[in-house]
């Protein structure tokens, strides 16, 4: 299958990606994210801290619950399901909620967000796993070289997007990382190795960015019982997991 080049990264076309709308939780297409997504807060009781990224955050919306319960008022939201860094099949991509959110209200100083999950999960369960980032049995936890070259290009993208919300103003990141899927409905499980190497790579992104970022590592708090039965998502008690986690990091902040 022909790839082409975004932002350096090679991305299955446009019509094979749309083959993602056979999987509920990736509706496809401008404005369906959104609707899968928790309501975005344009206007928040804290403007100055903005929540970006995918459906960990967007699908409930428990985890930022449970921050504006702990900092006892709201903070801006745009995280929208099945977003990617940039790009993609789901609009607005991290980058677009990002462009999104300075266009609001260009003084936020401070970021809350995941990004590159979705990068990996929809052609891994939509597209056959073109870059071979499960790991069958057989290949006794060897992660291919074909997914962490398409991983370290993700790198790149999120890199990019760091130094660029730094010179936008922003002086502050706290970037959550991902925890290892299941099996579940989703088909999402045989990525362990996939999300060991792609947390390794996001922290590195958000260790050598110029702005200040601090990477929040979940996989030693989040079990199956923390994640619902599609495999991905977590639950209450895997999103209050998390919120606890990003708390730490974010509260010094604020």
């Amino acid at each position: 299958m022909k790839a082409f080049q975004v932002s350096g990264r090679a991305r299955l076309p446009r019509w094979a990606q749309a083959l993602v709308i056979t999987t509920p939780m990736l509706l496809v297409g401008c404005g369906l994210g959104q609707l899968m997504s928790a309501p975005w807060i344009t206007n928040a009781n804290n403007n100055n801290v903005v929540f970006l990224g995918d459906s960990i955050f967007a699908l409930s919306g428990e985890i930022q619950t449970a921050l504006h319960a702990k900092a006892g008022g709201t903070f801006r939201n745009y995280t929208t399901s099945g977003a990617e860094i940039e790009g993609g099949v789901i609009t607005p991509s991290v980058r677009g909620q990002f462009d999104l959110a300075e266009s609001d209200n260009p003084n936020s100083h401070i970021v809350v967000m995941d990004g590159g999950g979705n990068d990996i999960l929809i052609p891994t369960i939509a597209l056959a796993d073109p870059y071979n980032c499960k790991t069958q049995w057989y290949e006794f936890g060897r992660l291919s070289q074909s997914c962490k070259d398409y991983i370290d290009d993700i790198y790149v993208e999120v890199a990019d997007l760091l130094n660029d919300m730094s010179t936008s103003g922003v002086t502050d990141v706290v970037y959550l990382g991902y925890y290892r899927t299941k099996f579940g409905l989703l088909n999402a499980s045989d990525l362990d190795q996939a999300v060991d190497y792609g947390d390794q790579i996001l922290g590195t992104a958000c260790a050598n960015a110029v702005v200040d970022c601090d990477f929040v590592d979940p996989r030693s708090a989040i079990t199956n019982a923390d994640i619902k039965a599609d495999g991905v998502h977590p639950t209450t008690s895997g999103s209050n997991k998390i919120a606890n986690l990003i708390w730490a990091k974010l509260e010094p902040r604020l």
